[in-house]
């Protein structure tokens, strides 16, 4: 079709140098692939480069203990594709003796691998003709072909992938899916993009339409809760500090955080000093309170807002063990701990 004709020529001339174009392994493309969720190419491929160092097969990453992964992984976010890419990675290694799956129904099988990491993998490594679909591809057909289904919709869903399906070269699937990702992040962006460079300039509806800005559609999710987080940092004067490691489920499951006091509202000092004067670690012992900072660090997730403040807390003596502080920067943390942790230079 010309339309893969079209993408395909733009791709060999405009493509960027990236390592993982580089080879067909399937542990290096799914690395990448994973790290890519939700992820911009700069950010991500520093993260890329040092698993690649650190765990250079995927034995060696099946091997590694899962505070090591989330310590390598810290800074990226979404750290449950980290838990995922370990678990998959134990399950290539002891129930497939480390050879990956080499087609898009196998794939699936691994955690963290849904339809678009699939098809990627499926396509660049075994050559199966298996569309990709992800935030890029929605983008550009959706402008292209003016469509106004959501494309956060089950409709949408199956009407986007029917056509990547479609149109992808089934002579040359894995060139087709790189070249339609990478022309969606680098030329259709979503804001400005290269219109007058573009090669469907004369044929995109979006534009002839000046219906850009309004394409792809997208059902508004709902508002993002606010919470109030107050993070107590204890420092005893055998500089000693409490960190409680994240148990059950959750964004920051197995990361570890300072000991955490959630209110409904923000709160002072006099009144965080009557709420955790019963804590487990001050009972029957004197202490300093201080708030670090002033104005709310404001955390944005998907469906929440963080409104955190860290409270210093001075004592003589914890009543456990607690951590050298030291060793604070050695533990897996949330970027917004890790953050925090930086600034005030344990």
């Amino acid at each position: 079709m010309i339309f893969s004709k079209i993408l395909t020529h733009w791709y060999s001339n405009n493509k960027r140098n990236l390592p993982w174009r580089e080879t067909v392994n399937p542990y290096y493309i799914w690395l990448s692939e994973i790290i890519l969720q939700q992820t911009q190419v700069k950010q991500g491929l520093p993260y890329y480069e040092a698993f690649v160092s650190k765990y250079p097969t995927v034995f060696d990453l099946a091997d590694a203990p899962e505070s090591d992964v989330l310590k390598l992984w810290q800074g990226l976010g979404y750290y449950s594709r980290a838990r995922n890419l370990h678990a998959s990675a134990k399950y290539v290694v002891n129930d497939l003796d480390g050879n990956f799956p080499n087609n898009y129904k196998d794939l699936l099988k691994l955690k963290g691998v849904g339809d678009y990491t699939a098809s990627a993998i499926a396509s660049i490594c075994f050559n199966e003709v298996t569309a990709v679909v992800d935030g890029n591809v929605y983008r550009v057909f959706s402008r292209y072909f003016g469509i106004n289904t959501p494309i956060n919709s089950s409709k949408g869903a199956k009407e986007f992938k029917a056509l990547a399906q479609k149109l992808i070269d089934k002579n040359h699937p894995a060139e087709f899916n790189q070249a339609i990702m990478e022309f969606g992040a680098t030329q259709c962006k979503p804001a400005n993009p290269l219109c007058n460079s573009c090669p469907f300039k004369d044929s995109c509806i979006a534009l002839s339409k000046n219906r850009i800005a309004e394409l792809p559609v997208k059902i508004k999710s709902a508002k993002a809760k606010k919470k109030y987080f107050n993070f107590l940092v204890f420092i005893s004067q055998d500089e000693k500090t409490v960190l409680e490691k994240r148990e059950g489920k959750g964004i920051w499951q197995n990361l570890y955080q300072f000991p955490l006091l959630e209110t409904e509202k923000a709160v002072n000092e006099k009144a965080l000093s009557n709420l955790i004067k019963n804590h487990n670690f001050l009972k029957d012992t004197s202490f300093e309170i201080a708030l670090y900072n002033k104005e709310h660090i404001i955390h944005k997730l998907s469906h929440q807002h963080l409104y955190t403040k860290f409270w210093v807390i001075n004592l003589e003596k914890l009543s456990i063990e607690g951590v050298s502080i030291s060793k604070v920067k050695d533990y897996p943390v949330p970027i917004l701990i890790g953050n925090f942790i930086e600034s005030f230079n344990f």
